[in-house]
């Protein structure tokens, strides 16, 4: 084969330092397609950005030379830098140290792209806490709960 072909869709998911509620109004309205414009810059698509106050999901296109682990720190450091040169007022915000990241089929994309779509919804009956957990089990991901919010 001469050529090399690629669909690596990841679902990735992080939330604030403390799950503080600093993603909300403003801030939400521009750190969403702010997020999307980092992706970009690091060669990857955002194809959904959403979240609720505490916490962000992203529906992302990665090429295949890119690692998921160094696209979520530069989108973590690039927004944190961002969102404190926006808002010197919000010297508090922060991520959370670690995020979770899943892979995503082609013939599940449009359900992701839902499912992050609709997070205010989707969050008035489960917190951030008991979908990252429920997360981890549809994926198959081994976890102690004591380890997870450190």
């Amino acid at each position: 084969m001469s050529h090399s072909f690629a669909c690596l869709l990841n679902h990735a998911v992080f939330s604030t330092k403390d799950r503080a509620p600093f993603v909300a109004g403003e801030c939400r309205e521009r750190l969403f397609p702010y997020l999307g414009g980092i992706a970009r810059e690091l060669g990857a698509k955002a194809l959904t950005v959403g979240g609720a106050a505490d916490h962000v999901h992203l529906l992302l296109s990665m090429p295949p030379t890119m690692c998921a682990a160094d696209a979520l720190r530069d989108l973590k450091a690039n927004s944190s830098r961002w969102v404190h040169d926006t808002w010197p007022d919000r010297r508090d915000f922060a991520w959370q140290t670690g995020y979770g990241v899943f892979s995503v089929s082609e013939s599940t994309r449009d359900a992701v792209a839902r499912y992050i779509q609709e997070q205010e919804t989707h969050h008035r009956r489960m917190t951030f806490q008991e979908e990252f957990i429920a997360l981890l089990k549809r994926h198959g991901i081994p976890y102690d709960e004591r380890y997870i919010w450190a």
